[in-house]
């Protein structure tokens, strides 16, 4: 065994960023990693048992590593901590990271009444739900403090009980998967994880030692880490108390004998409302019987709002308490849309929202009847619209929906919450069914994007002062050739098998191309491969620029508004109280879109658009005037976006197009739009 006695400098001690630095170097190695501070000890390799030490800027910690591989690393631990554990030797401010599903909820906002009987809140997921409300709340659990039998027995029922929870979680997993939401399927494989940590396990059997219950010692650990983690400053980690909590609220009832399958709801359909709903909570509700869901707490990135959207449910999340005190039985109308939830209504307003659901209901089948239709307008324009998807599963979803093709596959998946890079191999079985999946269709594939809001634990990068200026996307790529040569090799490999097409993301100068054209040759050149079409991402405004240039040197673009409106305004997506400014419909950008459309055609290059921008109605009629060949667009929104476009005429689109560069602001844009359809 090798030990290390070593100060930690780190200003805010020993928080969330350096910590996930320590535990993935940890997890490098085979040794046993642990970390004691005062009189605490802590598994090195697990982040919740790392954070609970507490360890302050200045404090000593005492690290033992026992191990074939121990002095190795011990070594880097060593050096890693001397570097400053990822904060490097001018300490930034702890780090502001992206939020995902499982961040803190943001904020609600104080309810508005606009009317005395109508609550204000957050749009979640868009909808009309007309119906009984019904509140939701989760039973108390009757836990015995002392074990009923031996050690050996309640521990015996911890395990069932977790076994059987961790089946309970997949099924969870695989309804998600199969309704074509693989991000949001992936919160129950958070929850799997969270179940087989060793540190957790650990401490519970030291409760059951003194002569607690199973259950009773679950509850106990369970509390103690999820107020721990809900009281930290990092998003990520502190939105994990949640996923903590839920998890151990079903293993806890499953070990009281409790039914967690599913959800006892009225034998009518309702409108559930409560204070904040947990993911199984939402998944477990038998989706026949709710109209739709309104919850006190939350935002538009909370649990509840993510999984309304996957499975089609209209909800509102944000509204104050006063939601809470409504009976149950009694009548409202839910606008998922505009967020608000009207209490005891009207009969004229009960039949206009009748009326409205209906036209909604009405346009949504018309839309869907056609959608694999081309989209074409009334003056004989086509643009492809094809989709944005994340995994095997959406593609399947896309094609039902009408999708021409895919316009963005997302690589992340593969690589991110995960400690080693994916194989070649495990690459190639993936790229191989999406394309099969999709046939004769184009699938644009887009290389890691990492870096930035997207770190990536076992692709060690220097502490970056913006992140968002530093490496990430093809600059990461071209820093660590070995992951993009492998990701390269499984592309080619999969081509055989449909008609793919290799996009790289954030270019900002042609010698920067051409050094990742230069590594696709290399690895044609190994595998004997077919050429296939290869692109590039506009996303920043240099390439915007110099359109004309890459032309000639690509087989077609796919403009990212998110990136390109944030590094045209110079305001960050994630920023608080500027994000609100940031519209893709500024004519700043539009005109950087246009110019990418000039250099491109110039070229009998395509253009297309793969930002959120592509699936905003009010952008279509600009996009499609300004020439843009593709739109790239969230499964959901194919069929509204190719009704949108049959319902338009080319060349007033051109015109009301010109007009919008001549515009000031997006604002004006969105006016223009609204006063002008075409």
């Amino acid at each position: 065994m090798k030990t290390l006695d070593i100060e930690i400098k780190n200003p805010t001690g020993l928080h969330a960023r350096p910590a996930k630095t320590f535990v993935n170097l940890a997890k490098q190695y085979d040794s046993k990693v642990a970390v004691f501070h005062n009189d605490k000890k802590a598994n090195g390799k697990s982040l919740i048992s790392l954070l609970t030490l507490g360890v302050e800027s200045g404090s000593q910690i005492h690290i033992e590593v026992e191990g074939e591989d121990e002095d190795q690393a011990l070594k880097a631990i060593k050096a890693e901590i001397e570097a400053g554990l990822g904060e490097g030797e001018h300490l930034s401010p702890p780090e502001q990271v992206q939020v995902e599903a499982t961040a803190p909820q943001a904020a609600a906002p104080e309810m508005q009444a606009t009317a005395e009987n109508q609550f204000r809140g957050i749009s979640a997921s868009p909808g009309f739900a007309i119906g009984e409300i019904f509140q939701f709340k989760k039973p108390d659990l009757v836990i015995e403090e002392k074990a009923s039998g031996r050690k050996e027995e309640e521990k015996n029922r911890l395990y069932e009980a977790i076994k059987t929870a961790k089946s309970q979680l997949k099924k969870l997993n695989q309804q998600m998967l199969d309704s074509g939401a693989t991000q949001e399927a992936a919160i129950f494989d958070v929850h799997i994880e969270l179940l087989s940590d060793e540190e957790i396990l650990a401490e519970i059997e030291q409760q059951l030692d003194s002569g607690q219950s199973a259950a009773k010692s679950f509850q106990y650990v369970i509390d103690q880490k999820s107020k721990f983690l809900a009281g930290l400053s990092d998003p990520v980690l502190s939105g994990r108390a949640a996923d903590l909590y839920d998890v151990g609220y079903r293993v806890l009832r499953i070990m009281l004998g409790e039914e967690v399958a599913s959800i006892e709801l009225p034998d009518r359909p309702v409108i559930i409302s409560a204070r904040d709903l947990s993911p199984s909570d939402t998944v477990s509700m038998d989706a026949s019987k709710v109209l739709g869901f309104c919850t006190s707490e939350g935002g538009p990135t909370s649990h509840t709002a993510i999984i309304a959207r996957a499975l089609g449910i209209p909800a509102v999340v944000g509204i104050n308490d006063e939601i809470l005190g409504v009976a149950s039985g009694t009548q409202v109308i839910l606008d998922g849309k505009e967020g608000f939830v009207l209490v005891d209504p009207t009969t004229a307003e009960i039949e206009q929202a009748h009326q409205d659901q209906q036209d909604e209901i009405t346009r949504q089948e018309q839309m869907k009847a056609i959608a694999a239709d081309p989209a074409v307008t009334q003056d004989g324009h086509r643009v492809e619209v094809v989709a944005n998807i994340g995994g095997a599963e959406e593609a399947k979803k896309a094609l039902q929906m009408g999708a021409e093709g895919v316009g963005l596959l997302r690589t992340e998946f593969l690589f991110l919450e995960r400690t080693t890079p994916p194989t070649e191999q495990e690459q190639v079985e993936v790229y191989s069914t999406i394309l099969k999946t999709m046939g004769e269709q184009p699938v644009v594939v887009r290389t890691l994007d990492v870096g930035g809001d997207k770190p990536i634990s076992y692709i060690h990068t220097p502490q970056e002062e913006n992140p968002f200026l530093g490496l990430r996307g093809i600059r990461l790529g071209l820093a660590n050739l070995k992951i993009l040569r492998e990701q390269l090799t499984a592309l080619l490999k999969s081509a055989q098998h449909g008609n793919l097409h290799i996009m790289f993301p954030m270019i900002s100068d042609v010698d920067e191309l051409s050094r990742a054209l230069d590594v696709v040759a290399e690895v044609r050149a190994e595998q004997s491969a077919e050429a296939v079409k290869v692109g590039i991402m506009i996303e920043v405004p240099s390439a915007a620029l110099l359109a004309d240039k890459f032309a000639q040197k690509v087989d077609f673009f796919s403009i990212g508004t998110n990136d390109l409106t944030q590094y045209t305004l110079a305001t960050d997506r994630m920023h608080g109280s500027l994000s609100k400014n940031l519209d893709g419909l500024h004519p700043a950008v539009l005109r950087l879109i246009a110019q990418t459309v000039e250099g491109a055609h110039k070229h009998g290059k395509w253009v297309g658009v793969c930002g959120e921008l592509g699936s905003d109605p009010v952008a279509v009629p600009i996009l499609l005037g300004l020439c843009v060949d593709e739109l790239s667009v969230s499964v959901p929104a194919i069929p509204e976006v190719k009704a949108i476009i049959r319902g338009m005429d080319f060349k007033n689109a051109q015109k009301l197009a010109a007009k919008a560069l001549e515009c000031s602001t997006a604002a004006q844009v969105r006016e223009l739009v609204k006063e002008n359809q075409v």
